[in-house]
């Protein structure tokens, strides 16, 4: 199959583009610089110019394509609400294209909006709407559009992963602490960039319109645990902060570190064959490449 995708050039998107031309897809990857296009030409794939922003150059791309997965956002945490509109017209462009045929469309989404007190499946339905991409690709199957969501962990993780545990590494080599807030018993999931990616085709391949799909390795993890974890490797005292004091001290963080966000993958396994097997948070943790500067 030629599959576009959106994020192509992104710590997880081109591990999916990895994944897919290891199992004999092509691939046409979003890109918007010179630089993008060449790490795509030396993938292996193909280079489609565009922006997120740019609904005519989605269009093209999803026309050229058997099927799509976006993974593109603008994570500019300082404009999350423009950003999240930003992807709703980008998916809904994309569904334009899709309607009416067998075309699969993958949308990344994410597993804030659960208060349930036990860990998510797949079969629960958003109680509070984080980010609009779910909502936004599950609109399309009604009007004919094959589309799916992957809700992904909190973490992603691997080599030059950028997201929230580096983030909270580096606020502690600045702040001098390793923080958390409350008693720090609320939990992430997490998974493997690489898992993810083969959970991305697998979804491709056998997904069914209007599934939703858990990226989760660890059910979940204690922010308390991650904490002392950090505090241990930069050596730095590891202590709780209040509500009142995580936005000084976390800055745009604090609207996710208190979250929890505890999850099952079970429902995604038995329905994909789906199985993670790369290393756990901790693991990856542990091999100290996200302490080195």
């Amino acid at each position: 199959m030629r599959v576009f995708v959106t994020g192509a050039t992104g710590f997880i998107g081109s591990a999916i583009v990895q994944e897919l031309l290891g199992a004999g897809h092509q691939v046409l990857g979003l890109t918007r610089s010179e630089a993008g296009a060449q790490a795509l030409l030396a993938a292996g794939a193909e280079v489609h110019h565009g922006t997120l922003e740019d609904l005519d150059s989605l269009r093209r791309g999803a026309e050229a394509a058997g099927g799509v997965i976006h993974t593109a956002f603008n994570h500019d945490f300082s404009a999350y609400e423009t950003a999240g509109q930003t992807d709703r017209q980008a998916i809904a462009a994309l569904g334009e294209v899709l309607a009416g045929s067998d075309r699969p469309l993958l949308v990344t989404a994410g597993l804030a909006g659960f208060n349930l007190g036990r860990p998510v499946t797949e079969d629960d339905n958003l109680t509070a709407l984080h980010r609009l991409s779910e909502p936004a690709a599950l609109e399309l199957v009604e009007q004919g559009v094959r589309a799916m969501v992957i809700r992904l962990s909190a973490s992603v993780h691997d080599r030059n992963d950028h997201g929230f545990v580096p983030t909270l590494i580096n606020i502690a080599r600045e702040k001098g602490v390793s923080a958390y807030v409350g008693e720090g018993l609320n939990c992430w999931p997490a998974v493997h960039r690489l898992d993810a990616a083969r959970l991305y085709r697998l979804a491709l391949e056998q997904g069914t319109a209007g599934a939703r799909y858990h990226g989760v390795a660890d059910e979940g993890i204690r922010l308390r645990d991650i904490a002392a974890l950090i505090g241990r490797h930069l050596n730095v005292p590891v202590v709780s902060k209040t509500a009142e004091e995580a936005p000084e001290h976390f800055g745009w963080m604090s609207r996710f570190v208190g979250l929890g966000l505890t999850a099952s993958s079970a429902l995604t396994q038995q329905r994909l064959g789906w199985e993670p097997t790369h290393p756990s948070l901790f693991d990856d943790l542990e091999q100290g490449h996200y302490f080195a500067q």
